[in-house]
């Protein structure tokens, strides 16, 4: 019952920079947490950065320091800033939301790196 509608993914050169964004809307009575997992082609689905509803975050070694997740509780919005950008992120990103039904995913935007 919960939709996500991302935006912002793309082709972006080596280096460049790409501002994802993951709108949740419908039945939402709580947000336990929000994120951006991707999944490159022959891996597994991983988790990429997390935001708790009291503004914990947590990433993946891979890329701190690089990306910053934050979200926008009035809209129910999660970004993902992916700066320096490398060819090995590339992937599908998904946005999810952890609420009190369980976990709901987006249909996962394209990210690709490359020059």
């Amino acid at each position: 019952q919960v939709q996500l509608v991302e935006s912002g993914g793309g082709l972006v050169q080596p280096g460049g920079s790409l501002r994802l964004s993951c709108a949740a809307s419908g039945s939402i009575l709580v947000i336990y947490r929000m994120g951006w997992y991707r999944q490159a082609p022959g891996k597994q689905r991983d988790l990429v950065a997390v935001i708790t509803s009291g503004g914990t975050t947590n990433y993946a070694d891979s890329v701190k320091g690089r990306f910053t997740i934050s979200r926008d509780n009035a809209k129910n919005t999660v970004y993902l800033q992916m700066n320096s950008l490398k060819p090995e992120d590339t992937a599908v990103y998904y946005c999810s939301l952890d609420g009190i039904s369980g976990r709901s995913w987006g249909q996962g935007t394209q990210v690709t790196v490359s020059s």
